[in-house]
């Protein structure tokens, strides 16, 4: 079974207008949105990239999201994703931003570590969202605490409610994929198979198995520098266990961009397609530079989304990423690393591109 969700590659050549309009010079408005729902997070997984914003209790405001997302809408967002700096259900207004979200016509995602996806809130949007995606590095209560470092139980929790999430869905008739994400590590390759075969059991979509990116800002070392040829077997193994149903996507074109020493662009065009909000409800251009004032492009609740992203600091920080920034030195493997490969190769073609 392959990849029909392009997990493991890119979809902005489904978007060739607004491809266009950006080649055209056009000051477009992104696609795709990532918001971060919550600042605190239930488990402190080793591996965490956003460590270094130390899990601050902190929660979007419900009431002056309600206000802009209609604008944000209105630029053209397609799509958002919670995920961000903490844990998208620990915010208590988490179900009304998503319902606020899809009101608005924008489609919604969802990664979490699914510990606190109960029923109760997915019931009132499960039949509307588009995925949710949750975060599971290990197969026995002892190998999942040990990577996850939450509450004793939690296992138990995670498959309970995606067990829950598949039965509601049954009910309601809802087209939502559901899948599971596992980031492959030493001490839990060993249980990718077992982790495999129960999510096909649990009749869920998909489950992700990819390969772990250093953060940039990242207080935690432990996993950097880790490679994957090693793997290569198990993800063999792992993709017999895909049915016409049910798809384990090994990330091997990722796990493999880790050894590449050339990036295949040379500057970030990505910028323009895609946004972050965090916490407190700041646009950057890039989650990678949260904190860096040179890719903060204001604050929803000074102005609104229209304002904010035509307004000078956005210009100057593109003008500056256009001319300055250097790829080379981003997170290896970010979210748009392979979109910054497509749309380097439309700037820059190669030879004989009129052969089609």
């Amino acid at each position: 079974m392959s990849d029909n969700l392009r997990i493991d590659s890119h979809k902005l050549h489904l978007h060739p207008s607004r491809v266009a309009k950006w080649l055209a010079d056009e000051n477009i408005g992104p696609i795709f949105m990532e918001v971060s729902p919550s600042g605190a997070c239930n488990h402190r997984c080793r591996f965490c990239g956003y460590d270094f914003m130390n899990y601050v209790p902190k929660y979007l405001d419900l009431e002056i999201y309600r206000q802009r997302i209609p604008g944000i809408a209105a630029t053209g967002v397609k799509s958002i994703m919670f995920s961000g700096e903490g844990e998208p259900f620990m915010n208590r207004n988490f179900t009304e931003i998503c319902t606020a979200t899809l009101d608005a016509g924008i489609d919604v995602g969802i990664t979490t570590n699914g510990a606190l996806m109960t029923p109760e809130k997915l019931h009132p949007m499960l039949d509307r969202i588009s995925w949710i995606k949750v975060s599971c590095n290990g197969m026995s209560p002892g190998s999942y605490d040990s990577v996850h470092r939450g509450p004793e139980g939690d296992f138990g929790k995670v498959m309970q409610n995606l067990e829950d999430a598949v039965a509601m869905r049954k009910e309601f008739g809802s087209n939502c994929t559901l899948g599971l994400q596992s980031l492959l590590l030493p001490e839990n390759a060993g249980e990718m198979k077992e982790l495999a075969l129960r999510c096909r059991e649990m009749r869920l979509d998909y489950m992700v198995v990819k390969p772990y990116s250093q953060h940039p800002q990242g207080i935690t070392k432990e996993f950097d520098g880790l490679t994957y040829e090693e793997f290569k077997e198990l993800g063999r193994e792992l993709r017999k266990i895909s049915t016409d149903s049910f798809n384990v996507i090994f990330r091997e074109k990722t796990m493999d961009r880790l050894q590449e020493q050339e990036r295949g662009y040379e500057r970030c065009h990505a910028l323009p397609f895609w946004s972050y909000m965090d916490v407190d409800m700041n646009i950057w251009g890039c989650g990678i530079y949260i904190g860096d004032e040179r890719f903060h492009y204001g604050n929803l609740t000074e102005q609104n989304f229209e304002e904010l992203w035509a307004g000078e600091k956005r210009m100057l920080s593109l003008k500056w990423c256009n001319s300055e920034l250097d790829p080379s030195s981003c997170r290896v493997n970010c979210r748009m690393d392979k979109i910054n490969a497509y749309l380097w190769e439309l700037k820059n073609p190669g030879a004989h591109v009129n052969f089609i």
